[in-house]
């Protein structure tokens, strides 16, 4: 990557940043790209150089947000498998997974969770391809699962991924809001026995 494409990178890191916390703290409406690039450090030209309206922003935030958990869904499947593990093994790997993305992106996944139940945005559409991104990542490996013979084939795959990605996102979100106390461990503990008592059926 050339140092023009690293700086922009770069750039827009920032920029998705200040954005997300401020959405985030006072809504979309109310957040201005005055205050974005303020927060940002950058001069307001250089985010309708990077990005054609606010709203174009918020949609690259959510495709980079998302991106970044399904990556690191993802990532912690194959790491899985290279290890040798069954795929509910990689399930439970994922579950960690989702945990740490929302520690380190609480702002973020507040965002995402209360976009979801929004019917009148301009980037709904948006919203539904990198909701599926993340979903599709779980589905494969409830798939592999299946067809490995762990998991039942009664198993309605698509609503299973959709009720684990959820899971993950709303108890690390009450984790994060009101049981503070709690640590990673404890929380991902929780949910492994969940997944397994519920879903593996051990």
């Amino acid at each position: 990557m050339d140092t023009q494409s690293s700086r922009r990178q770069a750039t827009r890191a920032k920029l998705y940043e200040a954005a997300v916390t401020l959405i985030a703290e006072q809504g979309f409406s109310a957040t201005t790209v005055d205050e974005i690039a303020e927060r940002a450090g950058v001069a307001k030209g250089t985010v309708y150089y990077n990005f054609k309206s606010k709203t174009e922003l918020f949609e690259e935030l959510l495709r980079h947000g998302v991106g970044l958990l399904a990556a690191s869904l993802r990532e912690a499947a194959d790491q899985t498998e290279r290890q040798g593990g069954t795929r509910v093994e990689a399930l439970d790997a994922m579950i960690r997974a989702g945990l740490v993305f929302i520690h380190r992106y609480p702002a973020f996944t507040q965002l995402y969770v209360a976009e979801l139940w929004r019917t009148n945005r301009a980037w709904q559409s948006t919203l539904m391809v990198v909701r599926q991104e993340a979903v599709a990542v779980v589905e494969a490996v409830l798939t592999e699962a299946v067809n490995r013979g762990e998991l039942s084939e009664e198993i309605d795959v698509p609503l299973t991924a959709s009720a684990l990605v959820g899971m993950v996102l709303v108890a690390a979100l009450d984790w994060q809001a009101f049981q503070r106390e709690r640590s990673l461990d404890d929380v991902h503990a929780a949910l492994s026995r969940l997944l397994h008592g519920r879903v593996g059926g051990c």
